[in-house]
């Protein structure tokens, strides 16, 4: 095909030369692409990132439990990423954002918080109970972080040491800062941050159900968590306007 198109080519760029050429003028014609910059228009609804302008001062800071979420997937049969929360978090973390690297976190889960969805009867006590979290016993997991590296102007590692089901073990998480501001008048000095890291349930203990080599019959081993926080200082600069006068 491409040997038949090449003669046929060749002879109409032959003819439009000799038709030019026979009416004596030659007709240039440029056209000019013009490449036009857009800056993109940040939405309503949706948030600006620009962490790097925050103005959250040092000090201590609380989790907010009403505006942080610890949630995990772990494969069921590789069929799906089973999904479940806990509901009760505490922690206090020491916030400096001029030396990350002093950044400290200790944070505290109530494992018989665990939320599932749509469970059936029976089986928050059964993931609860001696073959998994065995929280009769093990009443709190636990995080309480040892080290921090920065891996950019909002993101870092952060290393410490996890306790889940009576064993303890280093892990890493990947955090990434996602702005705050100083205390107001409506609330005080906020914080926020996103972190994600994977676990190996067996490696504290909870193998039951982890399928055998080769096969995707049973529950997965790895652990796929996601964690999304808020800190607060806890107290505004003054009462907000219109707010009544405080009791005492």
């Amino acid at each position: 095909m491409e040997t038949t198109l090449k003669p046929l080519i060749a002879a109409g760029a032959l003819a439009a030369l000799a038709l030019t050429a026979c009416s004596g003028k030659v007709e240039t014609s440029v056209t000019t692409k013009t490449t036009t910059s857009t800056t993109a228009t940040p939405l309503a609804g949706e948030p600006v990132l620009d962490p790097l302008k925050s103005d959250a001062p040092a000090g201590t800071y609380k989790l907010d439990p009403a505006h942080s979420t610890v949630v995990f997937r772990l494969s069921h049969l590789g069929f799906s990423k089973y999904t479940a929360s806990f509901s009760k978090i505490e922690g206090e973390m020491t916030f400096d954002p001029a030396h990350p690297e002093q950044i400290r976190v200790n944070a505290t889960i109530d494992p018989k918080s665990l939320t599932l969805p749509t469970p059936p009867a029976g089986f928050h006590d059964t993931l609860t109970g001696k073959a998994w979290l065995d929280t009769a016993k093990y009443p709190t997991i636990t995080f309480r972080s040892t080290k921090v590296d920065k891996t950019g102007p909002n993101t870092a590692k952060v290393t410490g040491d996890f306790t889940l089901h009576g064993v303890t073990r280093p892990v890493t998480l990947d955090v990434t800062f996602n702005g705050g501001y100083a205390a107001n008048a409506y609330d005080g000095a906020r914080v926020g941050f996103s972190a994600k890291t994977t676990l190996r349930r067996s490696d504290y203990g909870m193998g039951f159900g982890v399928p055998a080599a080769g096969t995707n019959m049973g529950v997965g081993d790895n652990l796929d968590v996601t964690i999304e926080t808020e800190w607060n200082s806890g107290k505004p600069t003054a009462p907000a306007p219109g707010a009544p006068p405080p009791k005492g």
